[in-house]
């Protein structure tokens, strides 16, 4: 057995000694690939989605999908995020006390259900960048078994091709909350034009999209083998008219292209 089929060997021996699981389950590539894990031990086995502001709503309707198909229970918690002081100042401890509250209502759906651990999906190179949310995550005792397995993104994402899991090569995912810089306060409007405005730029053909706001100013962050769709001329054109629709007044293309976590630059 080679190296990485030994980790999810011990992976899945993680999860069976925890008897029955909940998992914070978000359709993102390592939330599906734990939750697909988990279900594969023959444990019991609970998706906790949370319907928060900061989670597109194409992102719950694959969550439920994804559950409705293999036949894997769900709950999914309504939680109105603004009522987060944090997350409405955009601190820069933001995902810490957002990641708090979220969890301890996932926490709460668990015992309800009555599991043993709760699990969530960080990977091993999550703990390279700056993750305040990790923090809150440990002192709920919240289980990060990916992690533990010491499996990166590009090891989940070839065990996920060979379990045949549909989100083998879907683009990584994050809380909109990340597409504006500390300090910006968040309203309930800024959220629903920026998942407006990711949902049309993808529906360009785009891979990876992040639409960053500065103010009044959209960055748009795209591949950088894909700048050259961005670019052409009626493309450019429909897209100010789109992004100035949902009330931006300025539109920018970051020539650097997409990188993750460009906000903590």
């Amino acid at each position: 057995m080679d190296e990485l089929h030994q980790k999810k060997a011990a992976l899945l021996e993680r999860l069976k000694n925890c008897g029955s699981v909940a998992v914070a389950f978000s359709a993102g590539v390592d939330s599906t690939f734990l939750l697909a894990c988990a279900a594969e031990t023959g444990i019991p086995v609970l998706a906790v989605t949370l319907s928060a502001n900061a989670v597109p709503r194409r992102e719950l309707e694959a969550a439920a999908a994804f559950c409705r198909v293999r036949g894997i229970p769900q709950r999914v918690i309504e939680f109105d995020q603004f009522t987060i002081p944090a997350f409405v100042t955009n601190a820069k401890d933001r995902c810490y006390h957002c990641k708090k509250a979220l969890f301890t209502a996932v926490k709460a759906a668990a015992a309800e259900a009555g599991c043993r651990c709760v699990l969530e999906g960080s990977n091993a190179d999550d703990a390279l960048k700056y993750r305040p949310g990790m923090k809150a995550v440990e002192e709920l005792g919240v289980l990060s078994p990916l992690r533990e397995a010491g499996l990166a993104k590009a090891e989940i994402r070839a065990l996920s091709a060979e379990m045949g899991l549909p989100t083998t090569a879907k683009p990584s995912m994050s809380c909109l909350a990340t597409r504006f810089p500390y300090g910006q306060t968040l309203t309930r409007e800024t959220l629903a034009a920026v998942e407006a405005g990711e949902a049309y730029l993808f529906s360009l053909g785009l891979r990876q999209v992040r639409l960053r706001v500065h103010g009044d100013v959209a960055r748009i962050e795209v591949l950088p083998e894909q700048l050259s769709v961005m670019t052409a001329r009626n493309t450019a054109e429909q897209t100010v008219r789109r992004l100035r629709a949902l009330g931006f007044r300025y539109v920018t293309l970051d020539l650097q292209g997409f990188r993750s976590g460009s906000m903590d630059e």
